[in-house]
């Protein structure tokens, strides 16, 4: 990995979307965007806060949290830790 967030950043690989539900096939320009993910890289954090998410994490985050980007053709949320909601524990 080449990407290195700074500060309080992370950057996430989403889930991928549901492709069927209930056996229908549902199009791209339906899918709702993933709001769960795994943490792949994370910042140092800052004097005032610091990293408490580390990389494997499964965590979810808003809806509308983050900062889409794409690398190499795989597409990941870079995002502050307080945009993270909650880490799941499996």
């Amino acid at each position: 990995m080449n990407i290195k967030p700074l500060a309080d950043r992370v950057l996430v690989l989403p889930a991928p979307a549901e492709e069927k539900v209930g056996g229908i096939i549902i199009p791209d320009t339906a899918k709702e965007k993933p709001q769960r993910g795994k943490v792949v890289a994370t910042g140092k954090g800052t004097k005032d806060e610091e990293m408490i998410l580390k990389e494997g994490d499964t965590v979810l985050y808003g809806k509308y949290a983050g900062t889409e980007i794409e690398f190499d053709g795989t597409k990941y949320m870079m995002m502050r830790q307080s945009d993270v909601l909650a880490v799941v524990e499996e």
